[in-house]
């Protein structure tokens, strides 16, 4: 027994959970009288100075974004916040057994259960992908196998916390996360995509089908540089039993270049539907199958509990345009984001019908609409709201006005976050000589630096090598060498090089 008490609430009792970032433990939420899980984060040890500040305030963003998915698949988010010089996370406690230990457990795995494993993951990443949400660290110790055979993934938007600097390995080169599961293009520092996520699933098959992960060594650097440059085994080759096509869907989803990977979760779902199972029994608690075995049957058997219908909602009476700008700013003030996205979403149509599409007012709730949306995390509905103004913007302005520039830009961030690495770079070049044109060498320089991380994404490793390499030279020829650029880009060129076969 612990005894501390986190936020006057969470008693801490055993530690489930440890790493070199933090600890997971079982606690008792004091007020709802029930069990739940506590991660504990020391952002001190993570970071220093601002950098440490800066996790603080990107590890509640990103809990607020998180638990705004809703899957069966997702464990729960209660709550989240900072305790002296900790970080918490408040957690649904999943009872079971983590697929580590279920996949030691029961070695050799039968290939059915990996199956149903995987399916499960996908619809989970395709939920978290629709966001977009990148996991960044699946691996068997991220997913827990309850008794009832369901799957729930954990430590959603955690990852993301933690690499603070867009690449997934320290300055010393110790890793920041599993080696064993990192994606090519995570390893040498590109943009991290939905493509990252179904690289770590292909990982996760393949050492449940052979018992082992494609790629093992003594050290960090010697397990990254085989995800880089080796060729996986073929499972089959160990295991003769395991069917043709699982063993080509592992080998596309551990293919090098992102592109020739599965198009998303989905796709990879429909690829292993055929393979699960039809009919039969359950072998037991923690069988991975029973979910389609058995579908939405109760475990264990217990009456079916009474549902409640839903409560009749009025219809909404016409808004008052001038009062939910007011109630924008005040909840902006406060800090509650979601709830300013729905207030400005509901509001838009009724200003544009009220005032017209091109007022000034509508200008502005619109591009307040899309900056908040971005805050918030959610860059698909962002997107469309960018183009529209940066399209009217340019019908007025010219493509070379500064705020036209600007939303596009935000556009293609929105591309970059959704996994859209092509669009993301295509949009990118195109504004480039702008801002080159313009004279803003900053801008410049960011796009660039952006460009040279996304072509890591897509595979294009002697790309982006000479891309980055032509911006070192001018960046140290702006800025001096110390500057702060030219010191991130000479640590992605010796990330580059320590890899190169």
């Amino acid at each position: 027994m612990n005894g501390r008490v986190i936020a006057d609430r969470y008693e801490l009792s055993s530690v489930i959970g440890q790493g070199g970032m933090g600890q997971v433990w079982t606690a008792y939420d004091r007020r709802l009288d029930r069990r739940v899980a506590v991660k504990l984060l020391r952002p001190d040890h993570m970071a220093h100075g601002t950098a440490a500040a800066e996790m603080r305030r990107r590890f509640v963003r990103e809990c607020r974004v998180t638990a705004q998915v809703t899957h069966p698949g997702l464990v729960t988010v209660h709550d989240a916040g900072s305790d002296g010089d900790e970080l918490y996370l408040v957690m649904q406690f999943v009872e079971g057994a983590d697929l580590a230990d279920h996949f030691a457990e029961h070695e050799p795995y039968p290939w059915q259960w990996t199956v149903a494993v995987a399916a499960q993951l996908c619809a989970v990443l395709a939920a978290v992908h629709a966001v977009p949400i990148v996991h960044r660290d699946l691996k068997p110790r991220n997913v827990v196998v309850k008794p009832d055979g369901a799957v729930t993934v954990l430590d959603l938007g955690v990852a993301s916390v933690i690499d603070t600097d867009t690449t997934r390995l320290t300055h010393t080169g110790s890793p920041i996360g599993s080696p064993a599961y990192m994606a090519p293009e995570q390893a040498m520092g590109g943009a991290i995509g939905p493509y990252t996520d179904l690289y770590a699933l292909g990982v996760l098959m393949h050492e449940l089908l052979s018992g082992n992960v494609p790629f093992a060594g003594s050290t960090a650097l010697g397990v990254l540089h085989r995800h880089l440059y080796e060729s996986p085994l073929p499972v089959r080759r160990i295991r003769p039993e395991v069917p043709e096509p699982l063993e080509a869907l592992v080998l596309r989803l551990l293919a090098k270049d992102p592109q020739h990977r599965p198009s998303g979760a989905q796709e990879v779902y429909e690829a292993l539907a055929p393979l699960l199972p039809q009919r039969g029994a359950p072998s037991g608690p923690l069988d991975p199958t029973r979910p389609f075995l058995r579908p939405h049957a109760p475990w264990p058997d217990r009456p079916e509990a009474a549902v409640t219908p839903p409560p009749v909602v009025p219809a909404p009476s016409k808004p008052d345009v001038a009062a939910a700008v007011d109630e924008v700013k005040r909840l902006l003030g406060e800090g509650s984001i979601t709830r300013a996205v729905d207030v400005l979403g509901n509001i838009l149509p009724a200003a544009a019908a009220e005032h017209g599409e091109r007022s000034p007012v509508v200008r502005i709730l619109r591009k307040q609409y899309a900056t908040t949306l971005m805050d918030d995390g959610q860059y698909r509905r962002a997107l469309p709201e960018l183009r529209k103004l940066a399209d009217d913007r340019a019908a007025e302005a010219g493509p070379a006005d500064p705020q036209t520039l600007q939303f596009r830009y935000d556009a293609a961030q929105c591309l970059e976050q959704l996994g859209e690495a092509a669009a993301a770079t295509a949009e990118y070049r195109a504004l480039l000589p702008y801002y080159e044109n313009a004279g803003d060498s900053a801008r410049a320089f960011d796009l660039r630096q952006r460009i040279g991380n996304l072509l890591l994404a897509v595979g294009d490793h002697t790309g982006a090598h000479h891309h980055l390499q032509a911006l070192l030279y001018d960046a140290e020829r702006t800025f001096g060498p110390y500057h702060q650029l030219p010191a991130e880009l000479r640590r992605a060129l010796d990330r580059q090089r320590q890899f190169r076969p």
